[in-house]
């Protein structure tokens, strides 16, 4: 048996799941899902409660997440944007690292998060409670966020996929901004992994003279997911029958977009920790990386053509 980090504890039934998968999923129905056969667990890893150091990836952009769950503090003069919740145990680590770079956890005026998992999302009700942050979510996510997770297209009659309800103060739609204090943040809905699972564009402004872009307007790209988890039915899904349709228009969506800085819903999607580690004054910010995005979209999209392929072949 494991304790899992949502808190409770499961059994295995032998099942393993990928290091850095994602979390949870259903669509908007109210019919019991069909697919939780196929994987009887929410994911889950040891990474996601373990602290991260804070720190700036570029401009007014701080990651604040755990070693395995990405948050993002975005911060203006009038107040703060913060960019997943992560766990519901995961508010005071992410509290903790607002306040060791310096700023204040209760200016947070709004939430956003990547999709509509437990591992991104579970914590929003609390954060709502402890800041007052208005809760913006994508529109097909909306249903699964203010059930707490039941509604989940994969794991909604999973208890370890649930998590507390939130109410959303702000129903997103596809190319919608998110305004605060002179930064803008458009919403790309990027459907498959989750309805409504969203990556984040915004333009950032590196300061002069830090050697991380030396002045330069820098596209940022925050990637929702395109990850196929475990026991997904991309082949006659009663539940969520456009999936793969949904992931393809994923794949056009990101190959569309212009990306220098490239980052994530997990650390593990854009090499985080060895970036870091390569962060130092005055070289090139390790942050920006061009091929690195490109290549991780290829490669995603590899995957989920081979598992769709596999799928056809064996129906």
């Amino acid at each position: 048996m494991m304790k899992t980090n949502a808190g409770s504890t499961v059994l295995l039934l032998g099942l393993i799941f990928l290091l850095g998968c994602d979390g949870v999923a259903r669509g908007q129905s109210g019919a019991p899902p069909q697919n939780s056969a196929a994987v009887a667990v929410a994911p889950a890893n040891a990474d996601w409660t373990v602290p991260f150091p804070g720190h700036r990836v570029m401009g007014n952009v701080y990651y604040v997440g755990s070693k395995g769950l990405a948050s993002y503090l975005i911060t203006t003069a009038q107040g703060h944007i913060l960019i997943n919740s992560s766990l519901g145990s995961s508010v005071d680590l992410i509290r903790e690292s607002v306040e060791k770079l310096g700023f204040k956890f209760g200016d947070v005026k709004i939430l956003l998060i990547s999709h509509a998992h437990f591992d991104h999302c579970a914590g929003s009700a609390r954060v709502k409670e402890l800041t007052g942050a208005k809760y913006m979510v994508m529109d097909a996510d909306v249903p699964v966020v203010e059930s707490g997770g039941k509604l989940d297209f994969q794991y909604g009659d999973l208890p370890d996929g649930r998590y507390k309800a939130a109410k959303v103060d702000r129903v997103l739609h596809d190319g919608d901004e998110v305004k605060l204090g002179g930064v803008a943040l458009v919403a790309h809905k990027t459907p498959g992994h989750t309805r409504g699972c969203t990556t984040w564009t915004m333009k950032v402004a590196e300061d002069a003279g830090t050697g991380s872009g030396g002045g330069k307007t820098n596209d940022v790209v925050i990637v929702g997911s395109p990850n196929v988890n475990p026991g997904y039915k991309l082949v006659g899904n009663a539940v969520y029958p456009e999936i793969a349709r949904d992931y393809e228009l994923t794949f056009r969506v990101l190959k569309s977009l212009p990306c220098d800085v490239f980052l994530g819903a997990h650390g593990s999607y854009y090499g985080m920790e060895e970036k870091l580690g390569r962060l130092k004054d005055g070289a090139a910010n390790p942050f920006v990386d061009r091929a690195g995005y490109r290549s991780y979209v290829a490669e995603r999209e590899a995957a989920f053509r081979a598992e769709l392929e596999k799928q056809r072949a064996g129906q």
